[in-house]
């Protein structure tokens, strides 16, 4: 079974993929860590962002896979541990532009989808229901009140050691939702067969037991 969650930043989509997982047995794919994590090897390694060549020869190369323990989700990147790092502001403000490059792209998708060749999985980001797992069993699209969403976001930085005010918060999402809307290819949007979940006034017990039930009445 292919489970897609797309959306915004700030949606509550990571969450909830990888606790709806755990809870059916199926293996987590996180698309935006994949991305996040070319970024954090493109920064460490001195290469221009806007240099889409050496962007693709990086991604071509690249070993990216997930380790599952006791507590979470880990994502590896050319043998290293990179979990922590791959939320990193700087990462935050790049991640967008890496994942517009039609070439790099490519590369990406192609490894999403072999991970979900044999396995059951559910995947998230931003463009799984069209471009990843188009015959998937279920697209749901999860939003949120943008006010909600920089909350959201500023928790999840405060946890990390980061202070950022609410301006910037906003500033940045708006940024990424604009970007990741617009762009040529792997655009953010509503699919007319995309299941709509808006979780602003959701916990994710309520997100979850929404989305499980459509699966069992399916």
């Amino acid at each position: 079974m292919k489970i897609a969650i797309d959306g915004p930043a700030g949606a509550g989509k990571s969450t909830v993929a990888r606790t709806l997982a755990q809870i059916l047995g199926f293996i987590y794919v996180d698309t935006g860590a994949m991305y996040r994590a070319l970024t954090w090897k493109a920064l460490g390694n001195g290469i221009d962002l806007k240099n889409s060549e050496a962007l693709y020869e990086l991604a071509k190369n690249i070993k990216i896979h997930f380790q599952s323990n006791s507590d979470k989700q880990r994502i590896i990147c050319d043998n290293k541990d990179i979990t922590d790092y791959i939320r990193l502001p700087e990462v935050s403000a790049q991640v967008s532009l890496i994942a517009s490059y039609t070439t790099v792209r490519e590369i990406m998708v192609q490894s999403q989808r072999e991970m979900a060749e044999t396995m059951n999985v559910v995947m998230d980001g931003r463009d799984i229901g069209e471009c990843v797992l188009p015959e998937a069993d279920y697209k749901f699209y999860l939003t949120a009140d943008i006010n909600e969403r920089v909350k959201r976001r500023i928790k999840d930085l405060e946890i990390q050691g980061y202070i950022i005010d609410i301006k910037s918060a906003k500033e940045d999402i708006l940024k990424r939702d604009l970007a990741d809307s617009t762009r040529d290819v792997g655009a953010l949007k509503i699919l007319e067969d995309s299941i709509i979940i808006d979780t602003s006034n959701l916990s994710i017990k309520q997100v979850l037991d929404k989305i499980l039930s459509i699966i069992q009445e399916g």
